[in-house]
């Protein structure tokens, strides 16, 4: 999961990240559990165990940086807070609920920008400036964030172009190429529909 989310990057720092990948390498033992994980990320007598010392010690780390950092969370808390099913739970000691104490953030990439250039111009389009404007300006909670992070989905399959030139509308050839979509052809129509349905809400 470690290295398919750091290639999710546009440009993987190749170089910085094999350090980090020989730290975990010859240190096995701290992948046993989610607490001996923090600790070989951000050693500490006062650590603490969350989802937020989860990502402050993942984006210290040479290559990852905020958006990979916040993916690698939601990862973790997906599978093992059992949503996909307990067999999948790589660790006994995570937690299986967002406290309302820690802090979860959206990762933010550019299909996410391009999104909130059109729900709110005036909001700074970045990591820190999205997440600060979720969390502070409409007081959403954790929870709320993590649902919020549905809209890269919707958003990648409806854009086009790269960077600041994109345009919206429905691009089969992105929906393709992602591995996990269902590629039944009704399935498609209705992934259609719905998109165009999203962007219909989004453009209003």
């Amino acid at each position: 999961m470690l290295y398919n989310i750091a290639n999710t990057q546009s440009q993987p720092k190749i170089d910085t990240l094999s350090a980090f990948y020989r730290e975990i390498g010859t240190n096995p033992d701290k992948l046993v559990s989610f607490k001996e994980f923090i600790n070989l990320l951000n050693p500490s007598n006062n650590q603490t165990y969350n989802f937020n010392s989860l990502f402050e010690g993942m984006r210290k780390q040479n290559g990852w940086g905020d958006k990979t950092a916040a993916l690698f969370v939601k990862s973790v808390y997906h599978i093992n807070s059992g949503e996909y099913g307990e067999n999948l739970k790589f660790w006994d000691d995570c937690p299986s609920k967002i406290d309302d104490n820690d802090k979860f953030f959206l990762p933010v990439d550019a299909v996410i920008i391009a999104i909130f250039k059109e729900i709110n111009p005036n909001v700074k389009r970045d990591f820190k400036g999205i997440n600060k404007f979720l969390k502070d300006e409409k007081n959403y909670s954790n929870l709320d964030i993590e649902i919020w992070d549905d809209l890269w989905f919707w958003g990648f399959i409806t854009q086009k172009g790269s960077d600041d030139n994109r345009s919206f509308g429905w691009n089969d050839n992105k929906y393709w190429n992602l591995f996990e979509t269902n590629k039944d052809a009704k399935e498609i129509e209705i992934i259609e529909e719905k998109a165009n349905e999203f962007l219909n809400i989004l453009l209003a």
